[in-house]
Order: structure tokens, then C-alpha cells, then sequence
């Protein structure tokens, strides 16, 4: 059935920290430790959801301390709970409108951004809070065209819950990478730009209509009652069951394209 609540439901989220962590640590892959440690300066993981990747970055980079930054209370209440490093603390904030207490000497993001209206137009901005040579990281998923996004729109018109589902929108579109390599280009001293396709590998029932249950189907399923909410769901998990069959062994093959973002301040 579907969720039963209208917020972020971290346990759901975590349901699926594996398929999620891979595109974080490639990302992080990709930084360099001697940007981190600078004196007075912080690790910011901004969308840090409950704080497996706030952990994780603390581990790689034990010469900084990391602050993470989410809009949720529950996301938040979940990375707490969990995180006993002195050096991770975690704020609520607004990344549409991000102010760092201290200043960072990395500013990384996993799968956040993609929720923003017009968030190509703050990466110049990111960069500007950053020293000369520290980094951006961004990750964001680029899955709004495949049958697990579009069928969102077309689940939403097909029963009585149309009209109210009218104006809901999702994930805001990720646009080519080229566009985010010219806004970036300017203020990079070096500017990677890459995506990549995983091939990921779900189990149990309705596995890709659960794992988008806590992301993109999210605002779908906060605009509706309780008990719209439940047929909704199994429409749209119908429709994908469809698109992502189900293999004799039980596993259904999930692919999913992300784009890449590593840029270091001119």
C-alpha cells in the first residue's frame, strides 16, 4: 500500500541505502582530501537526509568537520539518532537559500538539488563560498524521462484523483550536462562533468514503485487524501510493475542515470 504519511519517511528512504549510496561515493570519490582540512573551515553536505553520507565524509576527511544541511525535521531527527562522531552536527536550512555558519572547503550534494526550481542558477552562487581551490560535488538524478518518471504524470490522470493531481509537479528536470558545464565553466580552475547509468538491483513486491515512493512519487502522494492515496499508489505500481518486469530469479533490473558535478574554485 502506499505511505501512509505526507513527510519524508527516512525508514523508506533508507529501505534503499544501497541502491542510493554507489553515485554518493563515486561522488566523493572524486574530491581531494587536501582541500578539506583548512583551518576554520567545514565539510557541508547540503540535502544530507539522515546523515549516512554526513558520516561517511567525516570518515574520509578526519582533518574536517562536517556539517550537514536538510529541510526535514524527520530527516534530521533520523542522522542524529544515528551519528555519535563529535565532529558531525546536523542544521535545518533552505538550500534555495544556503548561508554557511562557517566557511567550507567543500560543498557536496548527493541526489538534493534535482528538487529545486532553477538550481543551475545557484551553482554560480555555490561556487562564489567557496576558497580558491576548494571543491563543488554535486550529484542529481537525470531519470526524469524513463517509465518510472513519466508514468508518475500518467498514473496522476488516470482515475478520479486527476483533477486534484493537476498541478503537482516533480522532480524538476535535470537539463543536458553541457548547460551546467557553461554556468560552471567561469569560476573553475578545473570542471569535471559525467553521467552515469546504474543498473540497479531491487527485490520484494512493487520494488521500483517503493523505491520512487520515497523521492519523485512523493509530492503525487502528499497532494492526496488517505484514502486516495492508497489506489494512486497501486495504479502507478501496476504501470511500472509493467515497465520493470520482474526476472525469474526474483530481481528487477531498476536502471537509473545520474549526472555528475566535481568543479574546484578558480
Amino acid at each position: 500500500m502506499a505511505l501512509a504519511s505526507t513527510v519524508w519517511d527516512a525508514n523508506l528512504y533508507l529501505k534503499f541505502a544501497d541502491a542510493r549510496m554507489r553515485p554518493a561515493l563515486d561522488l566523493m570519490g572524486r574530491l581531494d582530501p587536501a582541500n578539506a582540512a583548512r583551518p576554520g573551515h567545514a565539510i557541508y553536505d547540503l540535502g544530507c537526509g539522515a546523515g549516512n553520507i554526513s558520516r561517511i565524509l567525516a570518515e574520509r576527511f578526519p582533518g574536517a568537520p562536517v556539517i550537514g544541511i536538510d529541510s526535514s525535521e524527520q530527516m534530521l531527527e533520523k542522522a542524529r539518532e544515528q551519528t555519535a562522531d563529535p565532529r558531525v552536527s546536523f542544521a535545518k536550512g533552505d538550500l534555495a537559500h544556503f548561508k554557511p555558519g562557517a566557511p567550507p572547503s567543500i560543498l557536496y550534494s548527493n541526489a538534493a538539488y534535482q528538487w529545486l526550481p532553477g538550481h543551475i542558477d545557484m551553482f554560480p552562487g555555490l561556487m562564489e563560498l567557496l576558497p580558491s581551490g576548494g571543491q563543488l560535488a554535486i550529484q542529481m538524478p537525470r531519470n526524469h524521462e524513463a517509465p518510472s518518471h513519466a508514468l508518475m504524470r500518467e498514473a496522476a490522470n488516470a482515475g478520479p484523483w486527476a483533477a486534484k493531481l493537476a498541478g503537482v509537479g516533480g522532480i524538476s528536470p535535470v537539463v543536458e550536462p553541457s548547460r551546467y558545464f557553461d554556468v560552471l565553466k567561469p569560476f573553475s580552475s578545473d570542471l569535471e562533468v559525467w553521467e552515469t547509468t546504474y543498473q540497479q538491483v531491487l527485490t520484494g513486491k512493487d520494488p521500483v514503485a517503493q523505491y520512487t515512493s520515497s523521492t519523485g512519487l512523493r509530492p503525487f502522494l502528499e497532494a492526496l487524501s488517505d484514502a486516495e492515496r492508497g489506489p494512486f499508489y497501486e495504479t502507478y505500481a501496476k504501470m511500472v510493475a509493467a515497465a520493470y518486469p520482474t526476472r525469474a530469479d526474483g530481481i528487477t533490473l531498476f536502471p537509473f542515470r545520474r549526472l555528475f558535478i566535481v568543479a574546484r574554485r578558480a
